[in-house]
């Protein structure tokens, strides 16, 4: 991929938005279970594939991301062993409950942490 992937040219747009795309269902662990079912990662053509994604961490492509949490997923699914677990349904169920509390008290701790040093700019502390 280029260093401009928005001023590329129509395939290569292409590319670039299915390779984002893919990127960031990477971080629904659902989607990983499916791919675990459907024994995707058994193929190395596949394993290949994600090696080749992580170029998607390098910060001129990482700022494209909404969910950047699917580049820790990518990260583990480098590992053979994660990418085993995968199948079991009480792995997917514990990241996804794991995922959801970050969501949740990552939000509520953001916006505490916000409005202290809105406070402590407002206050001339």
């Amino acid at each position: 991929m280029g260093d401009s992937p928005l001023g590329a040219g129509g395939e290569e747009r292409a590319r670039f938005e299915k390779e984002l795309e893919f990127v960031q269902c990477l971080a629904n662990p659902r989607y990983l279970h499916y791919l675990a079912q459907q024994q995707y990662f058994s193929d190395e053509a596949f394993i290949n594939y994600l090696v080749y994604l992580r170029y998607w961490k390098r910060p001129e492509y990482a700022r494209f991301l909404k969910f950047p949490h699917c580049l820790q997923f990518l990260d583990l699914l480098q590992e053979k062993c994660f990418r085993d677990e995968l199948v079991n349904k009480l792995i997917i169920d514990f990241i996804s409950e794991q995922q959801f509390f970050h969501w949740l008290y990552y939000a509520r701790k953001r916006n505490t942490m916000t409005g202290a040093e809105t406070d402590s700019v407002m206050s001339g502390s």
